[in-house]
């Protein structure tokens, strides 16, 4: 249950899942046929699935994608039902193709077109707002305060620079705890243990794009090779607000208490990817890729709390300092194999299959091992697929898609559920050399979240329902 509360002063194991996996975009043509594109090519999309795709280019292009996402959650914790969500506009994709005709003096080797491209593809939106409430008869955030605090003095609780600034301090400044008289290191509180409303209200926002560098060849239209670096930048930002209130203000001394959270992380990471595409029969298509893992070498995390105390006719309140801290992070590697069906020049049905283990992904920093916070990433991920599959049909200029994709469950032992399924439908549009395509993209999945837990005090599972939807609209000109 720890995997699932996030503590902004911490790196763990849901940082390190946020940040390797990835949801591709890309372009709406892309998009609309669930990014199955590993065997496909001439899309800018595959540069980040496959890069051999780059090599069925036969001119350059320009691609340009403007996209509106929106993402909603439904809470249900303890009886109360709850739902918000959160819109924004963004780029999806922006990107540049060169393609150069083989000289066929030059070579004995049947090359036929060379291609270079750079730009970028959106991996991942951050965007949504989650609303949570309900009545726990139980126990308080407070009691997994107590929990941490009793045995420590006082005077290591109460110093602001010491080791818990961003909590046990600020909570012991605003008398949220306080010592038992007679005692330096048992506390006691004036929140009850239980009968009070929990709420947490929680923003985020943010994406990661990934800055792409290819180069492709054409070996007489029957093989085609590509390799991409990426780059991929993480902007990530995230606020809360958790309050307990006395509803019924019928408990002596005690009104409500609220803590504040804010995150930011960004950082920039590298990695290769290798493919190849083959072209057997006019109507087949087999491609391979390899992702290397992405190395992130600096994400850097800034973040800070506010607790706030509103006991009788008594309120005070404590802003932590500022943290800060540099970490790195190394996302698993990836394998993709796939398949497309030409059925003319009317059109066409692909597939993609992607294995990722994410029990691979590492935490590390120079003046910190992680080896606890790793040894959960082996123990609590696993091993998954990822399928894709997309078809495109056409009528004279005028195409029309569809898609459909499973990204598997990253947790072992049924530890959570988050997997994630998609349908898309799209439409395209080709007038010489311009073209214009939009994609409609929703997505779902279920995960249990936790308002928080120690070993003695842990909420129940706060079981929500996530949806979202993209629209995009992709600019296509040749040249």
């Amino acid at each position: 249950m720890m995997l699932f509360i996030p503590a902004v002063f911490a790196q763990g194991v849901d940082d390190a899942l946020r940040y390797s996996q990835f949801y591709y975009q890309g372009t709406a043509r892309s998009m609309a046929m669930g990014n199955a594109f590993g065997a496909l090519g001439a899309d800018f999309s595959s540069l980040s699935t496959n890069p051999a795709g780059l090599g069925l280019y036969r001119s350059s292009e320009f691609s340009i994608t403007p996209e509106l996402f929106s993402r909603s959650t439904e809470s249900s914790y303890n009886g109360f039902l709850n739902d918000d969500g959160r819109a924004n506009f963004g780029l999806s994709n922006l990107g540049f193709v060169f393609t150069n005709k083989a000289n066929s003096d030059a070579t004995s080797v049947p090359w036929k077109y060379y291609q270079y491209a750079f730009g970028m593809n959106r991996m991942n939106n951050f965007n949504n707002r989650v609303f949570v409430e309900g009545d726990n008869m139980e126990h308080s955030k407070i009691d997994v305060y107590l929990d941490k605090a009793d045995g420590i003095d006082y005077q290591i609780i109460g110093d602001e620079n010491g080791r818990y600034p961003f909590d046990l301090y600020p909570a012991w400044y605003v008398y949220l705890i306080d010592t038992i008289p007679g005692y330096r290191d048992w506390y006691t509180s004036p929140v009850p243990q239980g009968g009070i409303r929990q709420q947490e209200m929680i923003e985020t926002w943010g994406s990661v794009n990934e800055w792409l560098f290819s180069g492709a060849a054409n070996l007489n239209d029957k093989v085609f090779f590509g390799a991409t670096l990426g780059m991929p930048y993480i902007r990530y930002f995230r606020e809360s607000i958790y309050t307990e209130t006395d509803v019924a203000d019928t408990i002596p001394g005690f009104d409500y208490w609220t803590y504040k959270e804010s995150l930011t992380t960004k950082g920039w990471g590298i990695n290769l990817k290798l493919g190849i595409i083959a072209w057997p029969l006019d109507w087949l298509r087999v491609g391979a890729a390899f992702h290397t893992p992405t190395a992130f070498y600096e994400l850097t995390d800034y973040y800070k709390t506010t607790t706030e105390a509103k006991l009788g006719p008594d309120y005070n309140a404590k802003t932590s300092p500022n943290g800060e801290y540099t970490y790195q992070l190394n996302t698993p590697l990836k394998a993709i194999g796939s398949v497309g069906f030409i059925i003319g020049k009317y059109g066409l049905i692909s597939g993609d299959y992607e294995f990722v283990d994410y029990s691979k992904t590492r935490l590390r920093a120079p003046d910190y091992t992680f080896s606890e916070e790793n040894s959960q990433i082996r123990k609590s991920f696993q091993s998954t697929y990822n399928l894709r599959f997309g078809t495109e049909w056409r009528y004279s200029a005028f195409s029309v898609r569809g898609g459909y994709a499973i990204y598997g469950s990253p947790y072992a032992n049924n530890l959570n559920d988050e997997q994630l399924t998609s349908y898309s439908l799209g439409v395209g549009y080709t007038e010489g050399k311009l073209g214009l395509d939009l994609a409609w993209v929703h997505n779902s999945a279920d995960k249990d979240y936790y308002l928080y837990a120690s070993e003695n005090f842990t909420t129940n599972a706060v079981n929500q329902n996530i949806n979202g939807n993209h629209f995009a609209l992709t600019l296509r000109a040749r040249f």
